[in-house]
């Protein structure tokens, strides 16, 4: 396979599990074969940095929906896109003590939008950030001014970590033109790119009127109109029967991201009340083998080392997040691209 394809194949099955900041290896085999790239309209002088460390290669090519990253030197010479929109989708632990709505106001890449992932969430459930309707995630979106003829890159404030979560909602929901932004808002600034601030304006606006948009719509309110329509992708999410008949049946790897000490249930959970260990069967890849030093994904040869020390080329991969739900919950658990759960 060329080196597009293969890093193509395996990115595609990393996603970010945004309730404890893991990317997770989901869905297929880790490296088969993927179909022929599909092209939106954008066309650019540059190409995606295929393998992370390089530079990027410039061409006429447009923007492959089939490549899950982009560069910030593509971001930066496609910026000002008319139908390209940039997400801040930055969200952290809770013992970080770090506020990202503060944080986006005081520095986030020129145009963008904040994206709440704690907001856009389903509101009938105490479990934190769990997906939300159609209804509701169309609401939501629609409020921040998106459409679905739009482009979207999304990035965080650590490199690749809430980021992913936000680009496999959008998949889930039908929109398959988004993209992940390989070292996220660290790799921007380090590139030498501008940011800007936005104590107020219309892009705090955008958000708070997001958040009131999906509480209208649990609420069953009238919400504002709507310019994003949703195609729900089922086969993207994993309920809970399907997690426990999988211990049972092993028809799917169940990979957990998490560190090996949280995997082992020798350090404790980050939140109250949740306990330790990991899911029957799961098999342990932490999700900082996946990253170099500067938070952006290894070159290809080093991510496919990772799956081949762990011998993961028999079955498909479920990726899961916490060991909590297994039995704390019979409702449909959200969480990343492909076969997976948070």
């Amino acid at each position: 396979m060329h080196r597009k394809g293969l890093i193509s194949a395996i990115l595609k099955r990393i996603v970010l599990c945004y309730c404890h900041g893991i990317l997770y290896l989901l869905g297929g085999r880790t490296f088969q074969k993927i179909a022929d790239p599909i092209h939106t309209s954008y066309k650019t002088s540059q190409w995606v940095r295929c393998v992370v460390g390089t530079r990027a290669n410039f061409s006429t090519q447009s923007l492959s929906l089939n490549e899950p990253v982009v560069s910030v030197d593509w971001l930066h010479a496609n910026l000002r896109e008319p139908d390209m929109k940039v997400l801040d989708a930055s969200w952290y632990m809770p013992d970080e003590q770090r506020n990202p709505i503060q944080e986006y106001q005081v520095a986030h890449i020129p145009g963008a939008l904040f994206f709440d992932v704690d907001g856009i969430a389903d509101q009938t459930t105490n479990l934190p950030h769990m997906l939300p309707s159609e209804e509701a995630f169309a609401a939501a979106v629609s409020a921040l001014g998106i459409e679905n003829k739009d482009g979207l890159v999304v990035y965080d404030g650590k490199g690749i970590f809430s980021a992913a979560r936000v680009w496999w909602m959008f998949r889930v929901f039908g929109h398959e033109k988004v993209w992940v932004l390989d070292g996220g808002l660290p790799r921007w600034r380090t590139s030498g790119y501008d940011v800007e601030s936005s104590a107020s304006g219309d892009a705090i606006l955008k958000a708070s009127a997001a958040s009131e948009a999906i509480e209208k719509v649990y609420q069953g309110q009238t919400v504002g109109p709507i310019t994003f329509q949703t195609k729900f992708q089922p086969h993207l999410v994993w309920t809970l029967e399907q997690v426990k008949s999988n211990i049972e049946d092993r028809t799917h790897e169940h990979i957990d991201a998490r560190s090996k000490a949280r995997f082992d249930g020798a350090a404790p959970e980050p939140r109250k009340g949740i306990k330790s260990g990991h899911v029957p069967g799961s098999k342990c890849i932490p999700f900082a083998q996946l990253l170099d030093s500067s938070q952006t994904l290894l070159p290809v040869d080093e991510l496919k080392k990772r799956f081949d020390q762990e011998g993961k080329e028999k079955n498909p991969y479920v990726s899961g997040c916490l060991p909590k739900n297994i039995s704390s919950t019979d409702r449909d658990l959200d969480h990343p691209y492909r076969h997976s759960f948070a």
